[in-house]
């Protein structure tokens, strides 16, 4: 019989985080443990307020499947939607299965492993001087990710960033804020800026206009994705999906996600919400066959939990067996 626990942690911020549709100083997590009193397997959930989550809601998920009898990775589809509360338990149960067999996960989950995967660093939103400012702080990194934010300055931003770190690759990440006519409008400034993905231009509600657009660079679905199911929407809208296991619920989705993208076509991004090396470690997982991963929570945060991942020159080493895994 194994036990189930979950609280709220907080973790500060080194400094303000912002993007389009709000700003931060604090990752407030979610931490589960299974426990059979002899093992413990951990795991992390970020509630997400853009799809209707908070602390409250997720604890109250995960309160509510504690006297499931025999509860492992392959009944929480049924039992929990796809979000943090699953992403928290389903992490824990494959940390559990990991300490309890003495194997790592990516034995048990039958897939390869790289020692190093490069990571994209990101800049907050803000003004062009300022964004400017953070990339050059942060020019040594070799991927940058820009957080723009759907008005006239975003490609000033851009200009401004590229100018700063003429020999950083650069991302772009519009949450959601950017029209058709934006688009159409800058998409080719920024290829000649060197920009090699636009993530989630547009309202995962109105993305279908993808389907008439040109694309000069590839368009990345990150709201428009989150589990196996939303695939056939995404064709011809999208050339990379983001996988987030706050949005699939977990690794055990994560996984079917990746395999099934990538039958469909589609290149990978393994994405991340803020939070620490523990909500990271599952995700890097992910990683070693993505053609970007954006894996950077830890980064942001002022500091990290103990038996932290380790980030070196923009890369990421494996999980150490203490932290998860």
């Amino acid at each position: 019989m194994v036990t189930i626990d979950a609280q709220e942690e907080v973790w500060p911020l080194k400094e303000v985080f912002r993007i389009s549709r709000g700003s931060r100083t604090d990752a407030r997590v979610v931490v589960l443990t299974v426990s059979d009193g002899k093992h413990i397997g951990r795991g992390e959930g970020v509630p997400i307020k853009r799809y209707n989550q908070n602390i409250a809601s997720v604890l109250t998920q995960i309160e509510s499947i504690k006297s499931e009898q025999n509860l492992d990775r392959n009944k929480l589809e049924a039992l929990l939607p796809p979000g943090a509360a699953r992403n928290a338990l389903d992490c824990a149960l494959w940390d559990f299965e990991a300490k309890t067999s003495g194997k790592r996960v990516w034995e048990l989950a039958n897939m390869p492993i790289v020692d190093q995967v490069e990571t994209s660093f990101t800049i907050s939103l803000d003004t062009p001087e300022k964004m400017a400012a953070a990339a050059k702080a942060a020019a040594a990194r070799p991927i940058l990710k820009l957080k723009l934010g759907g008005e006239n300055l975003d490609l000033a931003r851009v200009e401004a960033v590229r100018e700063a770190a003429p020999n950083t690759r650069l991302l772009i990440d519009a949450n959601e804020s950017w029209s058709p006519e934006r688009y159409r409008k800058i998409a080719p400034s920024l290829t000649k800026l060197g920009v090699e993905l636009i993530e989630q231009p547009f309202p995962a509600d109105a993305d279908e206009v993808l389907e008439s657009l040109d694309h000069p660079i590839p368009v990345c679905a990150d709201e428009s994705c989150h589990s196996t199911a939303d695939l056939p929407r995404l064709k011809n809208r999208y050339e990379v999906i983001n996988v987030k296991l706050d949005k699939t619920g977990g690794v055990t989705e994560a996984l079917r996600l990746c395999d099934r993208a990538r039958q469909g076509g589609f290149k990978l991004l393994i994405g991340c919400m803020v939070g620490t090396s523990l909500g990271m470690a599952p995700a890097r997982l992910l990683a070693s066959a993505a053609e970007w991963v954006d894996l950077d929570g830890p980064l942001l945060l002022a500091q990290d939990r103990e038996h932290e991942l380790a980030y070196a020159n923009g890369r990421i080493g494996l999980p150490s067996s203490h932290l998860w895994g």
